[in-house]
């Protein structure tokens, strides 16, 4: 079997070509669907080695999405990147032997699994540290496992409906509603980039592994308190949960003689130039935009005359104005109009390349920039299995073994095609 130290080795020879800060870092990643997913293509952005495992039948985000071959969706080619893909059939003891083998020659270990069905394969937290001692875990749950919730399914929408999203978006419409992105598996998938990273600086200062532990739900809980907790922060509590200046409905994107526009003036100053090149210098008094307390008061107010203000001009105008005055303001993009931002097209956030099977495709590359160890795309996201055979050479299993593994169907993946 292949060593981690051996493998160490070989990743150092290409450091000058893979030279992301997490270079030399090999992850085993058994998550699926969106929030795992995101997390470890973060994680290989940052240039650790990830090991996608998937069953036979492939993650399920795979057929999710726009495609143009079964099993190459937008959203799975959006958040597989950087990853070698193992199809495994983990109901075999043959095929949890396959990840049992791998344990040892990697620094990390995650899942977003339910965390009896994981320990039920004989890979939970207890078996796995017994192979490698100093492995940094990650379980990213829907609940925590301290709770009588922790072994309940949980999706983006569960979650959304359980921390209050749903219900504050529910705030001046008819009924609760989910925002129209996948905000609690996005969230929760950058909750544990940190703390994977967290778990891993100690890792590096200390020799030891640990257990980590990111639940769904209790992360977006403090995710959406953060603003929310309100008067509850405080016991007896002088009011209810809720930040009132988001709940009152002041701010919202403004009407203009051509569209909408989002403006914000943020300041006294900034509500003062405002309303006198408006020709409301009146307002300024009014509404006492010198004292923010009172302001803030009067906030539904001052938005609604603001409103009434920018009707009557057009955005390109608004816009113009508001550059001279230093007051924070943007047109409304809609998601089709991100590739054409302006600014985006300078910071080059968009590229394209040839994908091997799907030809041509749009991506975004990594945001965070470093200015000595740079995030990078190094290849696209994979097609089902196929890397079964390499990283099962890299485990020390011989030829004739592969081909048992893949004649039981234990072990699987199409050839990729590659035009």
């Amino acid at each position: 079997m292949t060593s981690k130290a051996e493998i160490d080795r070989t990743t150092a020879d290409a450091e000058e070509v893979n030279n992301g800060p997490l270079t030399g870092v090999r992850i085993l990643d058994l998550t699926s669907v969106v929030l795992g997913p995101i997390a470890t293509q973060i994680l290989g952005d940052y240039g650790a080695e990830i090991i996608k495992i998937e069953n036979l039948d492939g993650d399920l985000m795979r057929s999710n999405g726009v495609s143009l071959h079964p099993g190459m969706s937008s959203i799975f080619l959006a958040v597989n990147r950087n990853k070698r893909s193992l199809a495994i059939n983990l109901k075999t003891a043959e095929g949890v032997e396959v990840v049992k083998r791998l344990i040892p020659t990697v620094d990390i270990f995650i899942h977003n699994m339910r965390v009896g069905a994981i320990e039920r394969l004989g890979l939970g937290y207890e078996a796995v540290s017994k192979i490698s001692p100093d492995l940094v875990y990650c379980a990213a749950p829907g609940f925590g496992q301290s709770g009588p919730d922790r072994d309940k399914p949980a999706f983006d929408d569960i979650i959304q409906a359980a921390c209050g999203i749903a219900s504050l978006n529910s705030v001046g419409r008819e009924r609760p509603d989910y925002a129209p992105t996948l905000v609690a598996d996005k969230t929760a998938g950058m909750a544990v980039v940190n703390a994977v990273l967290a778990a891993l600086f100690h890792k590096t200062r200390t020799g030891r592994g640990q257990y980590v532990e990111v639940p769904m739900f209790e992360t977006m809980v403090a995710f959406t308190l953060a603003e929310h907790l309100g008067g509850l922060t405080f016991d007896p509590a002088p009011a209810r949960a809720g930040y009132a200046r988001l709940l009152s409905g002041g701010r919202r994107p403004a009407p203009t003689a051509d569209g909408y526009i989002a403006i914000l003036p943020y300041t006294g100053d900034h509500w003062a130039a405002f309303f006198k090149i408006s020709g409301r210098p009146d307002l300024a008094e009014k509404f006492s935009v010198d004292d923010r307390q009172a302001r803030n008061k009067l906030i539904t107010e001052m938005y609604s005359a603001l409103t009434e203000i920018t009707r009557k001009r057009t955005t390109a105008e608004w816009v113009e104005i508001c550059a001279e005055l230093d007051i924070p303001v943007t047109p409304l993009y809609g998601i089709d109009d991100l590739i054409d931002h302006p600014h985006l097209k300078a910071v080059e956030l968009f590229s394209s390349a040839d994908h091997p099977t799907e030809g041509p495709i749009r991506f975004v590359q990594p945001p965070t920039r470093f200015s000595a160890t740079p995030a990078r795309v190094r290849f696209h996201a994979p097609v089902l299995g196929q890397h079964s055979e390499e990283v099962l050479r890299e485990a020390g299993y011989s030829e004739q073994e592969i081909v048992m593994l893949r004649e039981r169907r234990i072990v699987g993946g199409a050839v990729p095609r590659l035009e």
